[in-house]
C-alpha cells in the first residue's frame, strides 16, 4: 500500500537548491414558544468568525511548533575495488568478507515538534530522529537549539525531546476522544524545510488501521495538506488544541493527494507519560493472540457479522488464562466499547497499564459473557525486574 511516512532524508547538497528558492423565524407579533436550551460545547463548534479568520488560534500555537533536522549516519556494506572488477570477482566470488568493506554515509532528515511541557519537552515522530547522532531543534525565533532524545516509541511511529535551559512556548494537548468527522482542524509544521507553515482541512475519518505504518494504529484522516517535512508536527482544533501529531500520507507520487494520519493526541498523551515517567514504553500484557474474523470465519463459529476478534491463541500463565478465555473466543467489546478488528483491540489494550482491569465483552458458542482481565507486566520487562532484584 502506498503509504509514506512523511519526514524526509536528504544530502545536505540535495537540500540547497529547494531552500533557496435552522428554524424558520416566526411571524411578526406570533409567540416564538419556548427557548431551547444552548447545545453543549463541542470540538465541532468553531469559534465565532472574526475578520482574521483563525489566525489568532494560529498565532498562539504556531510559536510552540518546532522545525527539527536529525544528522543520521548509515552504513552500507561494499565490495572493495577489486572486486567489482568481474575477473576478480570471477576468481574469488563473494566468499571472501575481507573484500566487503563499510562505507558510511550522512543524512539530514527534516521533521517537526510540538512543544508540550514546561521544561522544552516536545513531541514528535519517531522516524524523524530514528538513528539519529544529532538533533536540532529551530523554534520561531530562529534559534537552533540541541535536542536530546528521552525516549523513542518504534510501535506508535512517536517520540519525546528534551531543550534542556530554554523556554520555549508550549501548546496544550486536546482530547482526541471528542472528535467528530467533518471538525475542522488545521495542521501546522515544516514541509519541505520551508519553515512553519499552515495548512486547513476537516477530520475525514477517525479510526484508521491496518495501514502497516505502526504496530498501533488508530488514525485520524485528514484533508489538510500535509507533505514530506510535516512529520511530528500538530493538528490542532479551532480551540487550538493539539489533537493530534502528523506521521503520513497516503501518496502514489511522494506528494500530498488529499489524505493524511496524525497519531490522536490521546495515544501519543500516555506515550509520552510513560516515557517521562520510565524513561520507555510500558504496557500492559493480555496473553493473547488474535485473528481477523473473515466471513469464511464468521459462517463458521456462526456469527452475524465479522466485527469483533478472534482468539487464536492464549498464553497458559498469561491474564487472559487466568480470566477463563480460551482460543475460539469472539471479543466484541472492551470496556463496554465496540471491539471493530483485531487491530482495533490490539491498539485498545496497547493503551492500558500493568494492573489496570479491562472488562472483555466475550462470545462463546452463540453466548455472550462477560470476562475480567487484569493486565500483567511482558514477560521480557518482569525477566528484566527479576534479574535486577537478583
Amino acid at each position: 500500500m502506498p503509504v509514506k511516512r512523511i519526514a524526509i532524508a536528504w544530502l545536505a547538497t540535495a537540500l540547497l537548491p529547494l531552500l533557496s528558492c435552522g428554524r424558520p423565524a416566526p411571524a411578526a407579533g406570533a409567540d416564538p414558544g419556548p427557548v431551547p436550551a444552548a447545545p453543549p460545547t463541542t470540538l465541532s463548534v468553531a469559534p465565532p468568525a472574526t475578520s482574521d479568520g483563525y489566525a489568532a488560534v494560529i498565532r498562539a500555537v504556531m510559536p510552540a511548533v518546532v522545525n527539527i533536522s536529525s544528522l543520521q549516519v548509515v552504513t552500507t556494506y561494499e565490495y572493495s575495488p577489486f572486486m567489482v572488477d568481474p575477473f576478480f570477482r570471477h576468481f574469488f566470488g563473494d566468499q571472501f568478507s575481507e573484500f566487503v568493506v563499510p562505507r558510511e554515509r550522512r543524512a539530514t532528515s527534516l521533521g517537526s515538534g510540538v512543544v508540550v511541557g514546561d521544561r522544552g519537552t516536545i513531541l514528535t515522530s519517531n522516524h524523524v530522529v530514528e538513528n539519529a547522532r544529532e538533533v536540532k531543534v529551530a523554534g520561531s525565533d530562529g534559534r537552533g537549539l540541541r535536542a536530546r532524545v528521552l525516549g523513542t516509541d518504534p510501535r506508535t511511529d512517536l517520540a519525546v525531546l528534551r531543550v534542556e535551559n530554554a523556554s520555549l512556548p508550549k501548546a496544550a494537548l486536546g482530547d482526541s476522544e471528542r472528535l467528530q468527522v467533518g471538525d475542522i482542524v488545521l495542521a501546522i509544521g515544516n514541509p519541505f524545510g520551508l519553515g512553519g507553515t499552515v495548512t486547513m482541512g476537516i477530520v475525514s475519518a477517525i479510526g484508521r488501521g491496518s495501514l502497516g505504518i505502526a504496530d498501533y494504529e488508530d488514525f485520524i484522516q485528514t484533508d489538510a495538506a500535509i507533505n514530506p517535512g510535516n512529520s511530528g508536527g500538530a493538528l490542532i482544533n479551532t480551540r487550538g488544541e493539539v489533537i493530534g501529531i502528523n506521521t503520513a500520507i497516503y501518496s502514489r507520487t511522494g506528494g500530498y493527494q488529499g489524505i493524511g494520519f496524525a497519531i490522536p493526541s490521546n495515544m501519543a498523551r500516555g506515550v509520552l507519560e510513560s516515557i517521562l515517567e520510565h524513561g520507555r514504553v510500558v504496557r500492559g500484557y493480555a496473553g493473547l493472540g488474535l485473528q481477523a474474523i473473515t466471513p469464511d470465519i464468521a459462517r463458521a463459529f456462526d456469527l452475524d457479522e465479522t466485527r469483533g476478534a478472534l482468539v487464536a491463541a492464549i498464553d497458559p500463565r498469561g491474564p487472559a488464562a487466568a480470566a477463563g478465555l480460551r482460543p475460539g473466543d469472539v471479543i466484541v467489546s472492551l470496556r463496554g466499547r465496540p471491539v471493530a478488528s483485531d487491530d482495533d483491540l490490539r491498539t485498545q489494550l496497547s493503551r492500558l497499564k500493568p494492573g489496570e482491569k479491562a472488562a472483555l465483552g466475550v462470545v462463546r458458542n452463540g453466548r455472550r459473557f462477560e470476562a475480567g482481565l487484569v493486565l500483567d507486566e511482558p514477560p521480557e520487562t518482569a525477566g528484566r525486574r527479576e534479574r535486577r532484584r537478583g
